[in-house]
């Protein structure tokens, strides 16, 4: 399964993936028109800056999931391939699953009365954080090929500083 992952020392938090992330979810999928929208459209990942140090934070999909455990109505469940999907219809708008997430990554959208998350926007071949990232922090794949990524990196920073000075 594909998922988010994070390049740490590679964020700048320019937000612009939390920009990208509340138009795409937003009903005209335009920043200007998004801006007057009710409701206003919601991010469904955050840069946070904890001891000044730039994290975006997504969701992880859980395997054993807190906040479908906790959907009295079943508008959180993990579809086949594992992502955790919340169906807006059914949410009442309890904020059980808001309460669980151990990585607060469940948000509210206060006046539709209906929790929110990342759905890995599955109208589209990456999510649209991803695209919007300027720096590369944010990697859609699968976790053998992100750790290749990173291996490659950690090699070529290797070799760069024990290169000959001739």
């Amino acid at each position: 399964m594909k998922e988010i992952f994070v390049r740490l020392n590679r964020c700048m938090g320019c937000k612009s993936c939390e920009v990208a992330c509340a138009v795409e979810h937003s009903r005209s999928k335009s920043i200007f028109s998004a801006m007057r929208e009710t409701p206003v459209p919601r991010k469904r990942l955050y840069v946070e800056y904890p001891e000044g140090i730039k994290m975006p934070m997504v969701c992880r999909h859980c395997d054993d999931a807190p906040c479908v455990e906790v959907c009295r109505t079943g508008a959180t469940k993990k579809d086949a391939t594992g992502i955790v999907m919340k169906d807006e219809e059914r949410c009442i708008g309890c904020w059980m699953c808001v309460m669980v997430c151990p990585y607060g990554m469940v948000g509210r959208q206060k006046e539709a009365k209906i929790a929110i998350k990342c759905d890995l926007c599955p109208d589209r071949e990456i999510p649209v954080c991803v695209n919007a990232c300027p720096t590369g922090t944010l990697v859609y794949a699968e976790e053998e090929v992100f750790a290749e990524i990173l291996r490659r990196d950690a090699a070529l920073q290797i070799a760069r500083g024990h290169q000959v000075k001739a």
